[in-house]
């Protein structure tokens, strides 16, 4: 609550014509109500991020996923009493296309190299030395991959639409073909090693390392008082899709509670996410509510700090002295109780208690905090202070509004800093950063124990691939 760092002497000026006014008509203000609480909605955060992956960032990413050797074994059984040492290694690079929204095709030149014979026994007998192999085919292939919740990378299906090339060696004058026996070496391969396993790659280590960099806190200095807030991720959505000859979609959903801590005792790390379910939405946005709270205590100190046993003169006449500040929630509004002391220049004293209450608002127009629904409650011995407090009641709540009046600019352009540095993700084939962010208090709620001010930023993601 920024009131009393931020409140000049004007402020109590119209304050102290409190003490000239208060009769019957501010009887409807009782101090010693305690009206229920406003609740308090929950700091609930989300982002959604479409990210469209150009075909050839794609074709990039695969190709520097696949290892120069692909596989290779020895005495392979390729049937037709013919056994074969082989090593199937890249032989340029892959081609993708998207053949629909949930499958591709991957085109990939294979070499082909080692040495194919016969089994012992039989002709085998005769032809004692086996014969070298080294061909090139580029077989095309079609694949449906899928991401699993828990973080890995599967393949649903595999099918060989073409080798891609003849596969033969001569004996003796005779041409022997291998490309069914290579055919089914690869579908034989596939079924062992790719659609068998529906955890092929695990994606989890790769997320876990660009989360540890935009899930940490984000600190804050909010009237002297330096806090953090994480993201406590409760849910994680993902969608994928192909979209032909275009590019590779995926659509990543987060969102969680907001939680704030004082800094010393901020979290060393993000807090885990958790499994992946169904994205249905297409939008790009984000939503981040931070919650920054100041206890009753810390505001009456600041209140304190600044005005304790000062003198603020009125008029020509009269000089008042606020003290013993006490600030407590009001129902929805805040109230500040204080002691005063206004000295007449004839050294008569006037005492006495005013009780000020106020619903805090935001002007997104001048970035400040200001109060709504005004009203206070004054009590003294004097009177005189009563009567002429009465008559002018109006017109000095409508100075209070135009007085109450506190800047927020420079604890929202804080956050704002905090969360563009926080959510900006640099990656060896993509930028993100946060555009078009806006930073506004949404919502004060005055609690049992003090001030909550909710500072909501909204904006898009932007993703720059290299």
């Amino acid at each position: 609550m920024q009131m009393p760092v931020e409140v000049r002497s004007p402020f109590f000026s119209y304050l102290i014509l409190v003490l000239f006014l208060i009769s019957g008509a501010c009887k409807s203000l009782d101090p010693t109500l305690n009206p229920a609480l406003v609740p308090v909605p929950l700091a609930y955060s989300k982002v959604n991020v479409p990210v469209q992956i150009p075909i050839q960032t794609l074709d990039n990413l695969i190709n520097q996923r696949i290892p120069p050797i692909l596989f290779e074994d020895s005495g392979i059984d390729m049937g037709n009493g013919i056994i074969g040492d082989l090593n199937f290694s890249r032989g340029g690079m892959a081609k993708i296309e998207a053949v629909d929204s949930q499958r591709i095709q991957v085109t990939l030149p294979i070499t082909v190299q080692g040495e194919v014979g016969l089994k012992p026994g039989g002709l085998r007998n005769l032809f004692q030395s086996k014969i070298p192999l080294n061909q090139s085919f580029a077989p095309v292939f079609l694949i449906n991959p899928q991401v699993n919740p828990n973080w890995s990378l599967g393949i649903s299906e595999f099918e060989l639409l073409d080798l891609g090339g003849k596969m033969s060696f001569n004996v003796l004058g005779m041409e022997l073909d291998l490309s069914q026996l290579i055919r089914k070496e690869i579908r034989d391969f596939a079924s062992r090693n790719l659609t068998s396993k529906p955890d092929l790659i695990p994606l989890k280590p790769l997320v876990d390392q660009a989360w540890n960099q935009v899930g940490k806190p984000v600190f804050v200095d909010f009237q002297g008082k330096k806090m953090a807030f994480s993201i406590q991720p409760d849910s994680v959505k993902l969608s994928e899709s192909f979209t032909p000859n275009e590019s590779f979609n995926l659509n990543l959903g987060l969102s969680g509670k907001v939680n704030s801590h004082p800094a010393g005792a901020a979290p060393s790390r993000p807090f885990p996410l958790p499994k992946l379910s169904e994205n249905s939405s297409t939008e790009n946005g984000l939503e981040i509510r931070i919650p920054l709270r100041l206890t009753y205590a810390e505001i009456d100190q600041l209140l304190l700090e600044k005005f304790g046993n000062q003198a603020i003169r009125v008029n020509k006449k009269t000089v008042f002295r606020p003290g013993n500040f006490r600030s407590k929630a009001y129902g929805g509004r805040l109230a500040i109780q204080m002691d005063f002391v206004a000295v007449q220049e004839t050294g008569k004293e006037i005492k006495g208690e005013l009780f000020l209450v106020g619903l805090p608002t935001y002007d997104a127009e001048q970035q400040v905090l200001i109060f709504d629904q005004v009203n206070f409650h004054l009590e003294s011995d004097s009177p005189k202070a009563k009567t002429a407090a009465a008559l002018k009641k109006g017109k000095i709540i409508r100075q209070l509004n135009q007085k109450l009046r506190f800047p927020m600019a420079e604890v929202m352009e804080e956050s704002l800093g905090g969360i563009r540095e926080r959510l900006a993700l640099q990656t060896p084939f993509a930028d993100l950063k946060i555009a078009d962010l806006e930073i506004y208090p949404d919502g004060f709620y005055p609690t049992a124990t003090g001030l909550e001010v909710q500072l909501k930023a909204t904006g898009k993601v932007d993703v720059s691939w290299k």
